[in-house]
């Protein structure tokens, strides 16, 4: 197998070849943490010489299945599909002497079940310590750790000053052979705009978020069940380099419910429709700013209206409730954690937030604004009945 590699991938195999017991990778985004991460793995798995086990896991399941399984498999250029190696019920590769399982750190039967060789914690900042130590204990040669450096967490504070710890740090820069130049334009085109996510994204230094416009929200399994009191709607971000966004938003006994539908950059309007046509049918609210968009599903026979685009009074409605979000919605939990307000020149805090991937934050706010406009959800009293309401 052929491999375009960065200095990322030389480190890792340069800490296990060297026996070190961990190998820390902090870095800005971009920077092929991840993918040299698992073509090392790759590497290692198709050279044993005698029974490997590696564990692969981040905060869940969906979150791989986005994440390190789709680039696994990218990476070996093979499909998932039909694969004889590929176990779709055990989410394991068999490459003979070595075998890949993945799970989530949310599965507490398999992070405190069999013992491993080699554990690679991906996003390790958004895994708890308990379950981090529980995998580690269980580790018996070598754990690897990747995150980007939003804030301090038991990783600065348990691993990253022992003796026996291999740290590597990386931007965008240390890829720049294998990324498209229209991503590195896009990465650089933030710099100047928000000073923390600059820190954080574009250089890999230690960030220190504040102003977070929903630190509070919950990651919950799924969707609540339909009840005698609940509205649903769609709302929806355009898009094309950056992604379209579809949110279903759900106001059920007064807790408010998104669930990531779409998430995807380079769609047209037309692919837009044809992946509307497996959603349930709801009242769309999309971004205003594209009328014509607006009216083609319009006649492609959805209900669909142009958002209040008032930002101020979007943030406030959705502050007022418990905000849910489903685990599979990962780019949506991902933005909502980095979610926060602009300041000013003279460090003033605004109401604005910092327009940087922010896609699905504005289509759950254009529904759940729209909704709150439609039916009057703070008072929990609808002013009128709908085809979206579900009894």
């Amino acid at each position: 197998m052929q491999l375009e590699t960065t200095r990322v991938f030389e480190d890792t195999l340069k800490a296990w070849l060297g026996g070190y017991r961990r190998c820390l990778h902090e870095g800005g985004t971009w920077s092929s943490k991840t993918w040299s991460i698992l073509q090392s793995l790759i590497l290692i798995s198709q050279g044993a010489k005698s029974p490997l086990l590696i564990t692969i896991v981040s905060e869940s399941l969906p979150h791989l299945r986005r994440g390190c399984i789709r680039d696994f498999f990218r990476i070996l250029n093979e499909s998932e599909e039909n694969n004889p190696r590929w176990s779709k019920t055990l989410f394991r590769y068999d490459f003979g002497n070595a075998k890949i399982e993945f799970f989530g750190a949310d599965e507490s039967d398999k992070v405190r079940g069999p013992r491993r060789d080699i554990l690679f914690i991906n996003e390790g900042n958004n895994v708890p310590w308990d379950t981090a130590r529980a995998l580690d204990i269980r580790t018996s040669k070598f754990t690897i750790v990747d995150w980007n450096p939003v804030s301090e967490f038991w990783a600065h504070e348990y691993w990253l000053k022992e003796p026996d710890t291999f740290y590597v740090h990386s931007t965008y820069l240390d890829a720049l052979k294998v990324l498209p130049r229209e991503v590195v334009d896009n990465i650089e085109s933030n710099k100047g705009k928000d000073a923390n996510w600059w820190n954080v994204y574009g250089l890999g230094i230690l960030g220190h978020p504040e102003n977070l416009i929903w630190p509070d929200f919950q990651i919950v399994e799924a969707l609540p069940a339909k009840c005698d009191w609940q509205a649903w709607a769609y709302g929806l971000d355009f898009g094309f380099v950056n992604p379209t966004a579809l949110i279903k938003v759900i106001i059920s006994n007064k807790k408010l419910y998104w669930d990531e539908r779409i998430y995807q950059t380079a769609l047209t309007n037309a692919d837009l429709i044809e992946k509307l046509t497996h959603e349930e049918r709801a009242d769309i609210h999309a971004d205003s700013s594209a009328p014509d968009k607006i009216e083609e599903i319009k006649r492609a026979g959805w209900v669909i209206y142009p958002s209040n685009k008032d930002v101020k009074m979007g943030l406030d409605v959705v502050r007022r409730q418990t905000l849910y979000i489903t685990k599979s919605s990962v780019e949506t939990i991902k933005e909502v954690r980095n979610y926060c307000r602009k300041k000013d020149k003279d460090g003033k805090v605004l109401e604005e937030p910092v327009k940087i991937r922010d896609h699905a934050c504005d289509a759950g706010r254009y529904s759940t604004l729209g909704m709150t406009e439609q039916f009057g959800f703070a008072t929990a009293t609808p002013r009128q009945t709908s085809p979206v309401w579900q009894f």
